[in-house]
């Protein structure tokens, strides 16, 4: 279950800009959530933000005048970029601006298997390739011992990059970096894509008309497949982005459209952000990132097409290998439960594609609602790994405390990257435990609703406002609304109970909403419950007719006590890991018989259920998620139920003897503490 926070709007706040805008209600409600309540905000929420002029970036004239001399020279200039859709989209533009001009340009990108960035082995075989100057996109900032290679063999560099510096910046001819602390420029957010778009502006005499023309489509897929924030340059270059999309002169990309069925009419970010991206990174992640750079820069059709089929078969292949990895996950956590008591999860195996590990990582957080970290363990004695987590645990900080065990590591507060020696898996493991352990409480993840929706909202016209909030991303999310207790009038299965559909009446209104992924006969919930979603709005347009619909991200029973079912799921983790606790948390937690008989009952009743539906339905002012666990821990030490950690499944077993409950390896173990305690 995860954690809901629903914001609130200053109601005189929308009143007043009603009057005063020609937004609709619900549009000012979202806003005012998020913090737009001064009339100024908001209009410089809508007004796209005019890009300062490319050489506000610091060493952009150093840059463009060294460029230029290698054109004007026919000298060999490489384009070194990254394998990400960034630093493919940073690659893609930068190349074909340059081809334009006349330039003797190459590109080159490292596969995965280099690791990320600037390498000496590439610097070297690009002198041997006569190579007079390279220019990072998207890396190269940290490229302190590969810029002396550079200097050593006589090849100029030129870094553009979009990544924190550190302390020392690399010996460059120019170091093009907005987050460089002496950088007068205002934007600091831009990807790799945006700077090497402001690059070629400059080349371009400083105006963006041309390289928006040209590139703005395909820097806006960098841009939002990098998870940069969507406010200010970085708004204004997506929506230029999505105006040209539709209609691209790139035939890779074009044909990309036409391969992944993507309506051309109705083009935003989530289409980039979920399908279109993914593709571009699977090239990256599974294959080789060259060929998206070839599919995104091919004049001749037919090859553009074969290397477009051949990124989506990647992109099969890459979502096969993150299915096959999360079944050994589940595997493992069923036969080794106690992973998940921890407050990060830590799991490694033999041969997961390093390249979709982040992935893996981000969706075993989505299940568990946990920071964590997968490892791949290579042949070779090596290991990598990837974090992803949740405010409130910081990954830097927590590989930072580890640092000793680790080759290299890198990131930020929600994610990050590292390698170690396999034989220091156990030290590392244990190291992260303990840090987990030491930090005041659990780091969960939430879910922010904008607002508690009314039953007047559910209109198309009021749906249709919210519009004018795209393109949506990181800094600006798509906003997600709270429904609290809607009762359920109809529940129907979607192609084979893969999908549900529900009927539902909420205050005045009637309405339908559907729920990916959910099978009907699985819920939580059945018909004549009143329960409670958190939801995103769109409008369906069919035959020319629009209908609302209603997606549902996240739902519960209506009345759940969340703060008392974390706080108790934390104990029962503690207990689990063997941390004392006080005699009167101890008392508390051990069931009464008539609370077993109680639980069973309903198990016997319903025969299939998890820890978070007999939570729903169960849980009292004396029965909380701590003391249904040990009941159902109780339960399967006995027999009487299957338990499947992975899923948290409950299966109940018919018996056909007594059984003697005071026996459960799980009583025996809870009075012996209390009697240490006491």
């Amino acid at each position: 279950m995860f954690k809901w926070k629903i914001e609130r709007c200053d109601e005189a706040k929308v009143a007043e800009f009603q009057s005063r805008t020609d937004l609709n209600r619900l549009t000012l409600e979202v806003l005012s959530a998020r913090g737009y309540n001064d009339l100024d905000s908001i209009v410089d929420f809508f007004t796209d933000t005019e890009l300062e002029g490319p050489s506000a970036l610091i060493d952009m004239d150093k840059a463009v005048e060294h460029i230029e001399q290698a054109i004007d020279s026919y000298d060999l200039i490489c384009i070194y970029g990254d394998y990400d859709c960034d630093g493919i989209t940073s690659t893609t533009i930068l190349f074909n601006y340059l081809e334009s001009m006349g330039a003797n340009v190459m590109y080159y990108i490292p596969e995965r298997e280099a690791g990320y960035g600037m390498n000496i082995e590439a610097v070297e075989e690009l002198a041997e390739k006569g190579v007079k100057l390279i220019i990072t996109v998207d890396n190269g900032i940290s490229a302190i011992e590969e810029a002396k290679k550079c200097k050593e063999l006589g090849i100029k560099l030129v870094v553009t990059d979009h990544h924190q510096p550190g302390e020392e910046l690399p010996d460059a001819l120019a170091v093009v970096d907005p987050h460089r602390t002496d950088c007068p420029s205002k934007f600091k957010d831009l990807c790799g894509a945006g700077v090497a778009l402001k690059l070629c502006a400059a080349l371009d005499g400083g105006s963006y008309d041309a390289v928006f023309e040209q590139y703005a489509d395909i820097c806006a897929i960098g841009t939002v497949a990098d998870i940069v924030p969507l406010n200010g340059e970085n708004r204004t270059i997506v929506k230029r982005g999505l105006q040209y999309l539709p209609n691209t002169e790139i035939p890779g990309l074009d044909m990309m459209l036409d391969k992944l069925k993507i309506d051309r009419k109705a083009i935003g970010s989530e289409h980039i952000g979920f399908r279109i991206g993914p593709v571009i990174n699977a090239s990256g992640r599974f294959g080789s990132p060259l060929t998206a750079v070839k599919a995104l820069t091919s004049e001749d059709p037919e090859d553009a097409e074969s290397y477009v089929e051949t990124m989506i078969t990647l992109n099969t292949m890459r979502r096969s290998a993150e299915a096959d990895i999360m079944k050994e996950i589940e595997a493992y956590i069923d036969e080794h439960p106690e992973v998940l008591w921890h407050r990060v999860l830590v799991l490694a195996g033999k041969g997961w594609h390093h390249g979709v590990i982040g992935i893996v990582a981000s969706k075993v957080l989505d299940k568990y609602s946990k920071p964590t970290i997968i490892i791949s363990i290579e042949e070779n004695g090596m290991a990598r790994g990837s974090a992803r987590s949740v405010k409130g645990f910081n990954i830097h900080t927590c590989l930072t405390y580890c640092e000793e065990l680790l080759i290299k590591y890198g990131g930020h507060e929600c994610a990050g990257g590292f390698s170690l020696l396999e034989e220091k898996l156990d030290a590392f493991r244990d190291k992260i435990y303990e840090f987990a352990a030491g930090l005041e409480k659990p780091a969960i993840k939430v879910i922010t609703a904008d607002k508690l929706l009314m039953p007047d909202d559910l209109s198309i016209d009021m749906v249709k406002g919210l519009k004018v909030l795209e393109p949506t991303g990181e800094g600006n999310l798509k906003p997600v609304f709270a429904i609290l207790g809607a009762k359920v009038t109809d529940i129907a299965g979607l192609s084979d109970n893969k999908h549900t559909k529900i009927t539902f009446t909420y205050g005045t209104a009637k309405a339908q909403a559907l729920m990916f992924g959910h099978d009907p006969t699985m819920l939580c919930f059945a018909k004549g419950d009143v329960i409670d979603m958190l939801v995103n709005l769109e409008i369906n347009v069919f035959n020319g007719r629009e209908s609302l619909a209603i997606k549902v991200m996240d739902h519960r029973l209506s009345g759940v006590k969340q703060e008392r079912y974390f706080a108790a799921k934390d104990t029962y983790e503690k207990l689990m890991r063997g941390e004392e606790l006080p005699a009167n948390f101890v008392k508390k937690i051990i069931p009464e018989r008539s609370e077993l008989v109680s639980v069973y009952k309903y198990i016997s009743a319903v025969r299939t259920t998890d820890i978070d539906k007999l939570f729903m339905k169960l849980s009292g002012d004396s029965m909380n998620y701590c003391k249904l666990h040990i009941c159902v821990d109780i339960f399967k030490d006995k027999g009487l139920i299957d338990y499947v950690p992975s899923s948290s499944a409950i299966v109940f077993k018919p018996v056909t003897k007594r059984v003697d409950l005071d026996e459960s390896e799980t009583l025996v173990r809870l009075r012996s503490m209390l009697g240490k305690v006491e």
